[in-house]
């Protein structure tokens, strides 16, 4: 398993980890982990949670759509 160090990390960031381990249960390097993972999941795993997020959508059909541009609706 590979291991890196982040040197010249701002307080700021360093304080927002901490915050967001603490509200998870988890350490800061946990935290970092997770973070990672999720940003650089294989495609495959990306891809599953994009469908799934898109299924969570209403759904919108061409006639709504139509109406929103004679609205002036973006």
């Amino acid at each position: 398993m590979g291991a890196i160090t982040i040197r010249n990390l701002p307080e700021e960031l360093v304080d927002r980890l901490k915050e967001a381990a603490e509200a998870h249960n988890r350490s800061m390097e946990q935290e970092v982990r997770e973070l990672l993972e999720q940003r650089y999941a294989p495609k495959g795993e990306v891809l599953s949670r994009m469908r799934e997020r898109w299924e969570e959508l209403p759904q919108t059909d061409p006639d709504e759509v139509a109406r929103w541009r004679e609205e002036g609706r973006p």
